[in-house]
């Protein structure tokens, strides 16, 4: 009975379920992923189809929606993060069993100390990641399909929202002239929005491509390097971990946790980039008479191996802004921009590309709007939305559902 009740299960849900553009069938893993011994949900875990390049990323509570072409119900899920033993099921048996709580266990190597016993430096392990980019990363052109969000928020009430699915088409990863001006060809496929567009504070946010303004934030495409001849000196080599199977070499900045890399120690390429930045002093725009300077920004670059090649697998970027008054240097108010980028599909060698009239223009994408296609988003991989942020919905639907203000915005 309990193969029956999930076969039909199975069954029904693919009879139903259909993208909006191509009609093929879907089939959805919803889950959690946590710390097999304390029960914490790991955030920003990684999940994935063995030998695919399809995949999604574990939310602010670990949890996750995956869906996957009906084809391959018979394949492999893999879950990874950082410190912890890769955590492989098969679609069928997740189909069969119902479960949908995945426990990952530290890896025992990375629970014993690890003694080193080479004579690498944190500088030495980070310029070699940096003279092996070309080795690692993909040097043919190459298409990835992506999900973008940006949430902002004044003074802890958040005013709009707007999501995008792209494609992003990059020749090579070679180091660019211009380290300002993006390489990539985006183009939107769908884009949804909320209405707070229409608000007074909008105007307080740049007005520019925020996805573009993202994917330059790519410290590895683009060699943004600190170019501090003191910098090397500052890296500190940490305690090693693991991902994968693999160790991995973590460097720091000494006494500080402003920066964190995660480098594979086989190959040299950088997994992870954390990144953290304090106040900052120098004004940074004017408008309605107020002044802005930079209060925080927080930054995590991560990439996966597909194809013996590292691709980026996703980008979270969070900044606030103070905005104040110039003479009684009295605070009026914060602004806050949330951006996440999520690959949730990688071709590589590819062919095709995306022409001039294909690409996105260079202003804001809230500019760029098209029809909500509800068929479409239904079935497409998105970071899962969490309880935690229920306020981040409660806030844009004070008015009007986000569903109604999807099909409504114009």
């Amino acid at each position: 009975m309990h193969y029956i009740k999930y076969t039909l299960l199975l069954f029904s849900f693919i009879l139903l379920c259909s993208t909006g553009t191509s009609g093929q069938n879907y089939i959805t893993i919803t889950g959690v992923v946590v710390d097999a011994e304390s029960g914490d949900p790991l955030i920003f875990a990684s999940i994935g189809i063995r030998n695919k390049s399809i995949g999604t990323i574990t939310n602010a509570i670990g949890e996750f929606d995956f869906h996957i072409p009906v084809e391959n119900r018979n394949s492999v899920i893999e879950i990874n993060m950082l410190g912890y033993e890769s955590y492989t099921v098969s679609v069928n048996e997740i189909i069969l069993t119902g479960i949908n709580r995945f426990e990952l266990t530290k890896s025992s190597k990375f629970l014993q100390e690890v003694v080193i016993s080479d004579s690498l430096s944190g500088g030495d392990i980070f310029n070699i990641a940096v003279s092996r980019i070309e080795n690692n990363y993909p040097m043919t052109p190459f298409l990835m399909d992506g999900f973008y969000r940006d949430i902002k928020s004044v003074a802890g009430t958040h005013i709009a929202l707007l999501e995008a699915a792209v494609k992003i088409y990059d020749k090579e990863y070679d180091e660019p002239r211009q380290k300002t001006r993006l390489r990539e060809r985006v183009a939107l496929i769908e884009v949804r929005k909320s209405l707070g567009y229409d608000n007074k504070f909008t105007s307080f946010f740049d007005q520019t491509n925020l996805l573009e303004d993202l994917l330059l934030h790519n410290i590895v495409r683009y060699r943004q390097f600190p170019e501090d001849p003191n910098f090397l000196n500052q890296l500190k080599r940490e305690e090693t971990s693991f991902y994968n199977g693999r160790k991995i070499f973590l460097v720091t900045l000494k006494e500080s946790d402003r920066i964190k890399l995660y480098i594979d120690a086989m190959t040299f390429a950088f997994i992870r980039i954390e990144y953290q930045m304090g106040p900052q002093e120098g004004i940074i725009d004017r408008k309605n008479g107020l002044e802005s300077k930079l209060h925080s920004l927080q930054k995590i670059i991560e990439f996966k191996e597909y194809s013996g090649k590292m691709y980026l697998s996703h980008i979270d970027l969070l900044s606030e802004i103070h905005w104040i008054h110039p003479r009684t240097k009295e605070l009026k108010f914060t602004t806050e921009l949330q951006q996440q980028l999520l690959i949730n599909n990688i071709w590589p060698n590819t062919s095709s590309k995306i022409g001039t009239t294909e690409k996105m223009k260079r202003f804001g994408l809230q500019y760029q709007y098209r029809n909500y296609n509800k068929g479409f988003w239904d079935n497409y991989n998105v970071i899962k939305e969490t309880p935690l942020n229920k306020k981040i919905v409660e806030d844009l639907e004070k008015d009007l559902s986000l569903e109604k203000q999807f099909t409504d915005t114009k």
